[in-house]
């Protein structure tokens, strides 16, 4: 095992604790404030997000061209996968922090076409991280897969350890268990007050751009740390999954 294997093995340690770990009281008391807001949310903006899953669900089972990424990824090493990863989530970071400060600038009608348009940032994300890690995206299990990390990301604690241990098992598995109803809700609930502030003027530039940063950050650790668990063999990370079905 080497040392880049050595240290990967100590931030999933890490990120299986934290997962695992009871609600302190911050989180508790973050999650009654998001519940809080959220009756305060005009129905508007509650159907913008729902649509936004839809169209990312049906999008990521069904859709075509999603990957920005053909070379051929087989000869890779593991720490250079991961490099190009950080190296790829940057381009996907600055387009959403960009479009969120753009978006935020007109309030209410641009903040809600950010929605639907930053969900597009994230499946193309997903989409190149699952081929710089040596799978194939374009298979049906391989997008559920990506939809489980999606829930994974943006999740309450109780669904959020529901999603994990589901991950932790994953067997290829193409039957899709996915409570779409309970997707949403979760989705919904999940985004911050940051996000909501988008859709007032002039604050909501900033607001845009630093929830759009953070939604980022956590989906990239969520799906990197995925994949690590999943290809992780005895003695380090060489062999790679290109070509496995």
């Amino acid at each position: 095992m080497t040392l880049y294997d050595k240290q990967i093995e100590k931030e999933l340690k890490r990120w299986h604790d934290e997962i695992l770990k009871d609600a302190g009281i911050l989180e508790r008391a973050s999650g009654r404030i998001q519940k809080q807001t959220q009756k305060l949310v005009p129905r508007k903006v509650q159907n913008t997000i729902t649509a936004a899953v839809e169209f990312m669900a049906e999008t990521m089972l069904t859709g075509s061209q999603l990957l920005s990424i053909h070379a051929d990824t087989s000869e890779l090493a593991f720490a250079e996968r991961e490099y190009m990863v950080l190296q790829n989530f940057q381009k996907y970071q600055k387009a959403a922090i960009t479009q969120g400060i753009g978006f935020g600038m007109g309030g209410i009608l641009l903040g809600l076409a950010d929605m639907p348009a930053l969900m597009s940032i994230k499946i193309k994300f997903l989409f190149d991280t699952a081929k710089l890690y040596g799978y194939n995206p374009e298979l049906f299990g391989e997008r559920l897969y990506l939809l489980n990390v999606f829930q994974l990301a943006f999740s309450g604690r109780e669904y959020r350890l529901k999603i994990y241990r589901r991950l932790e098992e994953w067997d290829g598995q193409e039957h899709s268990n996915i409570d779409w109803e309970k997707f949403q809700i979760e989705y919904r609930d999940y985004l911050d007050i940051a996000k909501m502030l988008q859709l007032l003027p002039v604050v909501g530039s900033v607001a845009g751009g630093t929830a759009n940063h953070k939604l980022m950050n956590r989906l990239r650790e969520k799906v990197m740390n995925c994949y690590r668990l999943r290809i992780r063999k005895p003695g380090g990370y060489s062999k790679t999954p290109d070509g496995w079905e």
